[in-house]
């Protein structure tokens, strides 16, 4: 099987030759750093993510981040919180976001083609409905804008969504993604960061159109959010949302339990990354854990985040060596 192959049919809950060895998040930049003292190529820098994967032999995939601030593709995140206040600010600000990823989206061609060929798989990234909003007012103002504002947030929330389907008509010109994420980060380690009634009335309702435009092509989607996410699951199920990631097992997230309550739920991450340098019988239980997760499809395990400066090279490596024992089924 090639590599989309491979994706799509773990995605699709079919059989496989092996599960794809990924790091989904790119590493730290002090991880690399450290990695640089201790054998890592010094022309390999932090920004490098593809090449740095091929290094080490995980399999390629190119993700794009479409940042509501800045116009690059780079999977980064681009916060200016705290700046908007009332509708005034926001309308003064306006101006200033959603830029022009024309450009940057003409350069998706090239893993276009890979994607293609199967060499290779494209993953997009647009930002979401609570995401956003906190970025531009900054966690606390948005909290009371629920409340007091909601006209604030729902002109976010339609600015929001229509930037993110001009961005899908440019993209889709291009390239059809394997998958997509949508950048949200709204639970932490008890759970959503707001109510279910208040993610009804300011996130759902704009969730409820972009799913459809991903469902048609039969692009699944992600939500990107850290944290114990076993509340939220629910809520994005309802919306036809396909998948989480992390599964940060820090926050108590239990992948089999989701498996067993949500038998459709996609799912990527999830493998401790605090085990990392504790040594191979860490690990290897750690991966032992994941083995029944591992069996029922639907499931890509990764590090729970971006691999920290912590884990040495020779640990990274044993790591690896693990992936690929344990990927091999």
């Amino acid at each position: 099987m090639n590599h989309v192959e491979r994706f799509r049919a773990v995605m699709n809950f079919q059989p496989v030759d092996r599960l794809p060895r990924w790091e989904w998040a790119m590493w730290w930049d002090e991880t690399i750093a450290r990695w640089h003292s201790e054998g890592l190529p010094r022309e390999l820098r932090f920004s490098q993510v593809i090449e740095i994967a091929e290094y080490f032999g995980l399999d390629p995939y190119q993700q794009f981040w479409f940042s509501t601030t800045d116009p690059t593709i780079e999977a980064t995140q681009h916060h200016v919180e705290g700046i908007v206040a009332n509708l005034d600010d926001y309308l003064r600000l306006r101006p200033q976001l959603f830029p022009d990823h024309s450009a940057a989206i003409r350069s998706m061609a090239p893993w276009a083609e890979r994607q293609r060929r199967g060499d290779a798989v494209v993953w997009c990234t647009v930002e979401g409905f609570f995401w956003f909003p906190r970025t531009l007012m900054g966690f606390e103002k948005l909290m009371f804008a629920f409340g007091d504002q909601p006209e604030l947030l729902h002109q976010i929330n339609r600015d929001l969504l229509e930037f993110n389907f001009r961005l899908l008509d440019e993209i889709f010109r291009v390239c059809v993604p394997t998958f997509m994420t949508v950048a949200e980060d709204m639970s932490y380690n008890l759970g959503p960061m707001i109510s279910k009634r208040t993610f009804d009335a300011f996130v759902a309702p704009y969730y409820r159109e972009l799913v459809p435009r991903l469902a048609e092509r039969g692009i699944p989607l992600f939500m990107d959010t850290d944290g114990d996410v076993t509340l939220l699951v629910p809520w994005l199920e309802e919306l036809g949302v396909r998948g989480v990631l992390p599964l940060e097992r820090q926050a108590g997230v239990d992948g089999m339990k989701l498996r067993r309550r949500f038998p459709s739920l996609l799912m990527i991450g999830h493998f401790n990354k605090l085990t990392m340098n504790q040594g191979e019988a860490a690990m290897r239980a750690e991966f032992e854990r994941l083995v029944p997760l591992m069996k029922t499809g639907g499931f890509i395990p990764s590090v729970d985040h971006q691999t920290p400066p912590g884990v040495s090279l020779e640990q990274y490596r044993e790591y690896l060596r693990l992936l690929n024992e344990y990927t091999a089924l």
